[in-house]
């Protein structure tokens, strides 16, 4: 299937809700993955997120991978958005993975 039908067969599955996409027949739903990360269809694409933030967790994991520590990650780069547990827990997560 080309990419242009693939695009319109997706689009006309996907279900509406308040004038908004709610993805395929709507069945997307928040999801806890831990004390701080969230994946929620309605932010960011659904992608992990730490809670109350757009802040996503391969953000903060690319920062950990390139040797930041995990203090200035969240006060300075993030500016006290995220504590040292989500990082902590962000990274167990990927660990597990």
């Amino acid at each position: 299937m080309t990419g242009l039908r693939f695009l319109t067969a997706t689009r006309s599955v996907r279900g509406m809700k308040n004038g908004k996409r709610t993805g395929f027949g709507g069945s997307r739903k928040r999801v806890e993955l831990g004390c701080h990360i969230v994946a929620d269809p309605e932010v960011c694409h659904g992608k992990p997120t730490f809670k109350g933030t757009r802040i996503m967790v391969w953000q903060v994991l690319e920062d950990v991978a390139d040797g930041r520590s995990w203090d200035f990650i969240c006060n300075t780069r993030w500016g006290g958005k995220i504590p040292l547990a989500a990082v902590a827990e962000a990274v167990r997560l990927a660990r597990d993975a």
